[in-house]
This record gives C-alpha cells, structure tokens and sequence, in this order.
C-alpha cells in the first residue's frame, strides 16, 4: 500500500482509515484515531488472550516492538524500551539522572506541559533550571541553544516540534554541538515520530508514545536510550522484570537487566504493544520519507489559503522547520467559535491558548486526509 494508492482509491481510504467516513480528522498532533489494521491488531490480539496466558504467546513480539522502534530511530534494539506515556518516560530520564546540586538543564518553558514539568521538578533536588529564550513561540535555534548553554549545564531537553506552531527543531545538529561540550540531550519526539525522519545519532535519550502521528493507541510508547548514556541513568522503578530475579526469586543485590529491558519495571501493556508494532510497520511500509513529504505538500497549501482568508499563521515563513502542524488565528474572529462551528460541521481540529491567552485552530492533517477535506475545512472557516 503506498500514500498514492490510498489517496487515489476513496474506497480503500475508507476501508483503511474508517474515521473517514464520519468526519474529516484534522487533529492529529492531539490523539489520533486509530486505522483498520491497528485496530484489527488489538482485537485479534485480546481474542487470543481469552484462551490462555495473555502474556505467554505475546513474549516474542515484545522484540519486534524494539526492532521496528529502532528502525524508525536508526539505533539498536537494545536501546528501546518499551515505555508507554511520554510523560511517564520523560519523568524516568529527569528522575534517574544523578545530577549534583549546583548542576544545570535548559528547558523551553512554552512546551507541551509533559516536558516541562518533570524538569521544573529537578528544583527540588537542587537543581538549576533554566529557561531557554527564543524569537517565536517554538522557534528554537541551534545558535539560541548553545548561546544559553555554560559549563555546568548538564543536560537540554527540548521537544522535536512544538505542539502549536509546528516548528521543528534541529535535532542532529543540536545534538552534535551539545555532544562537543559533553551536554546530554534529551528529546520529546510525539510530534513528529511517524511524521518526519526523527533519528537519534546525536540524542541521549527520547521518548514518544504512539497516539499522535504514528497512528497508534496511547500508552503505547518507546523510550531510546542511548547505549552509552545508559549506565548514568538508574532506573527510577524497580520490578521483576528489569531486575534479575532467576526463577523469579528475589536476590540479595540488585542488578539490572542488560541493555533498555532495564526501565522496564513489570508487565507491559501487551495489546497497546500490539497496537504499535501495527502502526510501526505501517509507517515503515509507507515509508517516513514519503509521509514527511505529504505532510510538507499539504501545509504548502494550507498557510496561503488562510492568509488569503485574513488569518495569521504562526510561524508561516519557517519552511525549512516546517511540521505537519499549522495554527492559525484571526485579530478579528471568535477563535472559539469558530472551532465550535468547525466541530458541528463534522471537522475535528483542536484549540490551543498560548501563555498570554491568545486562543488558536490548530490543524493537523496526516498522510490519509485528501485535499478536498482541507479545502472544505478552509472554506467553512470564511463562509
């Protein structure tokens, strides 16, 4: 199946993507709904759990899960773990790290709340965190980066595109210049794994779950950590599974598991992983390079369209930082209005405020959404 076939064939569209049929889904960077296949996985998966032990006919998989997250990656199976909230994998990273008072880290403060706050909570452990000041929301340069860096900085955690203006960061060259000076660095890639090329050669550590573009179910996510960051960071969470327990009798020491089994506690979520590796190989089977070029094809559209309307979008002239986000607002219109008028017409987009207020449509189109989906969306927004 190719993005050609499913966008020139109505009847596989909607086959493939039954949420299609309903309405047009153009919030993706919030939580997607979940295709055919991916689904088909999941119920097959728990009809086969009726039968015996759940977790017994599932083990192998559990290795095809890190395969495919290390292919999207480009790093090594045993550098994925299977963690599911970004949140929750995030908080792993900011909690294991044994950084010393006096230490610093540089966040950006108007990222999506997941990762903010479990850096803001370093504080406490004494601490120093740092904010990172930028020219634009989610505007974030290599030079603003290592501008804001010093000898105790310790780590910078950023997010591979910004949940509102769509801008995307960029990761390998960050992460060379913070290697250099022997930074760590952390990414939250949600926004873009699934969507755009997201490797991790120059990343410490990442984190992404699956409900956003890789089209997956949520808590369904993967945590990278880089081989050789992996001894500095001690699991914050300790269970049978990721501490060595032969014959599953608990020893006089821990030690962990080998490899990033290690953040691993306990049971993992077997029909969300069921769920991933259905939207992994999706995405490998399209290919990311292909998807990444829809998305940018699709925004090209969009942002003339609603200046032609009077809208100001955020961020408009970053094309080569270009997402697959575009937010957009009016000086003159009811933002939330509007959104409700898009909602009743049966088009799902989602609505954001910034730090000062300012209310936003975020659209957030994905491979499988057709062009006349998008020019129904723009029109209504001016009827």
């Amino acid at each position: 199946m190719t993005i050609g076939e499913i966008l020139g064939n109505e009847e596989l569209r909607r086959h493939e993507f039954p949420v299609a049929r309903e309405k047009i889904f153009l919030a993706h960077a919030g939580v997607c709904p979940l295709p055919r296949r991916v689904a088909e996985a999941i119920a097959d998966c728990a009809a086969k759990a009726t039968l015996g032990d759940q977790e017994e006919f599932m083990l192998s998989r559990l290795e095809d899960a890190r395969k495919l997250g290390a292919q999207l990656l480009n790093c090594q199976p045993d550098e994925i773990a299977l963690v599911g909230p970004t949140s929750l994998a995030l908080s792993f990273v900011a909690s294991g790290l044994k950084l010393r008072r006096g230490d610093n880290v540089l966040i950006y403060h108007d990222d999506y709340p997941s990762n903010v706050y479990p850096w803001m909570a370093m504080a406490e452990r004494g601490i120093e965190v740092r904010l990172l000041n930028t020219r634009g929301l989610g505007v974030i340069r290599p030079k603003d980066v290592v501008g804001q860096v010093d000898e105790n900085t310790k780590l910078v955690a950023l997010a591979s595109c910004h949940f509102i203006s769509g801008f995307r960061i960029e990761i390998s060259e960050i992460g060379k210049m913070l290697q250099e000076r022997g930074i760590l660095f952390c990414v939250d890639g949600i926004q873009t794994l699934g969507a755009f090329p997201t490797t991790v050669e120059h990343v410490d550590f990442l984190a992404a779950d699956a409900h956003k573009w890789l089209l997956g179910p949520c808590a369904a996510g993967i945590l990278y950590v880089r081989k050789q960051s992996q001894p500095i960071l001690t699991p914050p969470v300790y269970g049978w599974h990721n501490v060595r327990n032969p014959n599953f009798v608990a020893q006089s020491e821990i030690v962990f598991r080998n490899g990033a089994v290690k953040y691993e506690a306990g049971t993992q979520n077997l029909l969300g992983v069921v769920g991933l590796i259905a939207c992994m190989e999706m995405a490998l089977e399209l290919g990311i390079e292909n998807i990444a070029a829809e998305l940018l094809r699709k925004r090209e559209w969009l942002v003339p369209e609603l200046q032609k309307r009077g809208f100001a979008v955020v961020n408009a002239d970053s094309k080569p930082n270009a997402g697959s986000i575009t937010s957009f607002f009016h000086s003159q219109k009811d933002m939330v209005a509007l959104h409700k008028k898009l909602t009743e017409a049966g088009i799902v987009s989602s609505l954001r405020v910034d730090r000062k207020g300012k209310n936003y449509i975020r659209f957030a189109p994905h491979f499988y959404n057709t062009d006349a989906e998008l020019h129904r969306a723009v029109d209504l927004l001016s009827a």
